[in-house]
């Protein structure tokens, strides 16, 4: 086997493979006779079907197999020999396979990159700093109540809060335009679901009555026809609902998978889960600005390979959020393509910095961050017995601390400072991805 390897880009490699005749004349031979032997053909015993007829009728097919077959153990072998690590499956390019000639072909594959991290020192961190106040826990078990709400009807004048419902029907200079009507509605007041100033102009409306209101919509609209664009709705309010909160009781708690005796128990447990949340939400604003900021001070080439297998997976994961009642494949590539890149680039910095600095998961933490995931259950000890019994689950957790691991690297480097927020404003910069 004669082997060369042409580098054609950074990341794009041919590799031109000769294979003499006789290894895939004595293969195609080989095969002819042991479909001689079992074939079966009208007019012939089994076994008896002369080799002429056998490789007339298969021969071409044969030889087809055989030198794809030959393509791919020769390719495999000629990356132990150059010592090359694809990124994913070649295209291969047969130059010559006649019978009786050597046969050459190319495989053109990726490879991963050579990665030159950029300067850590100039990443930019913004570390939330907030905590769970009393307002916050109010606020949390005031929409904990909405949740489980009844509503009864009212004649009163409409307030923020209440459940109204509408038909609307929206123009811009006297025309309709497309989404901007519905009927029988349902909207909370304040809770923010219309564009600015719609759910203001029906407070201290009445079931009953006919108002038009002036709005206009956001620069940023989606809709980039309806964009910052005057609007005038006309509305008919049908009903008004005040919401009935239920009562602060042992059934209420239970609703939530909280054992508390009183309402002060109740607030503590509340309190412990958003100090939880908003850990993980600072913690997410981090990796998230680390991410960005490797991104930028790193010029990277990806292979196309790995971006096709994440876009596989994030359309998977997308299959399984819609119940799995559609084929993952149906759904377009593009929609993907960034999300996956960002991925794939993410995922070969961080394994370059694990490299450079011999970075490890370390066990203590490992431990800790299962008794952190355990303490959000019901039965603690089960979850760690079965992170302790089931490799693939703890080795996801080992993952995870050494993606830590990596962020507290670059932190240690890079352009750190500090933002005072509201909890609910670090939890929403938490959530953020760019």
């Amino acid at each position: 086997m004669q082997v060369s390897v042409e580098t054609t880009s950074n990341i794009e490699r041919r590799m031109t493979i000769g294979v003499p005749a006789q290894e895939i004349d004595q293969a195609v031979q080989k095969r002819l006779q042991e479909t001689a032997r079992t074939v079966r053909l009208n007019g012939f015993r089994p076994g008896k079907v002369p080799m002429s007829v056998v490789k007339r009728r298969f021969g071409d097919s044969i030889r087809q197999e055989i030198v794809g077959e030959v393509m791919r153990d020769n390719y495999i072998k000629a990356l132990q020999e150059q010592d090359v690590n694809p990124a994913g499956w070649p295209r291969f390019e047969p130059k010559t396979m006649e019978e009786g000639k050597d046969l050459e072909f190319v495989a053109i594959f990726e490879v991963l990159p050579e990665i030159e991290l950029g300067d850590l020192s100039k990443v930019e961190v913004e570390k939330p700093v907030s905590e769970v106040t009393d307002k916050d826990i109010d606020t949390m078990i005031d929409n904990l109540r909405r949740q489980q709400a009844t509503m009864k009807e009212v004649k009163r004048k409409s307030k923020n809060k209440d459940v109204v419902t509408i038909d609307f029907k929206g123009s811009i200079d006297g025309e309709e335009f497309e989404g901007g009507s519905a009927e029988g509605h349902r909207l909370t007041l304040g809770s923010g679901q219309m564009i600015p100033g719609f759910e203001k102009g029906i407070v201290g409306g009445k079931a009953g009555e006919e108002l038009e209101i002036d709005v206009e919509f956001p620069a940023d609209y989606h809709n980039e026809d309806l964009a910052g664009k005057p609007a005038k709705f006309a509305i008919t309010i049908h009903k008004v609902e005040e919401p009935q909160l239920p009562e602060l009781d042992q059934e209420f708690f239970k609703r939530f998978g909280i054992e508390a005796e009183d309402e002060a128990a109740f607030r503590e447990e509340v309190k412990k889960n958003m100090e939880r949340e908003l850990k993980q939400a600072v913690s997410n604003k981090v990796k998230n600005d680390v991410v960005e900021g490797l991104l930028a001070t790193t010029e990277l080439d990806i292979p196309s390979a790995l971006v096709d297998q994440e876009i596989d997976r994030l359309r998977q994961d997308a299959v399984q959020r819609f119940g799995g009642q559609v084929d993952f494949q149906q759904l377009p590539k593009e929609i993907f393509e960034d999300q996956a890149k960002r991925r794939v680039k993410t995922g070969l910095l961080f394994q370059e910095v694990v490299k450079k600095n011999d970075l490890k998961a370390d066990d203590a933490k490992v431990e800790e961050k299962i008794q952190e995931i355990a303490s959000t259950y019901e039965q603690p000890d089960e979850v760690i017995a079965h992170f302790s019994s089931n490799p693939d689950q703890k080795a996801q957790v080992e993952s995870s601390v050494l993606e830590d691991a990596v962020v507290d690297h670059v932190l240690a480097q890079a352009k750190v400072s500090e933002k005072k927020m509201k909890y609910e404003e670090a939890v929403a910069a938490g959530q953020q991805q760019r």
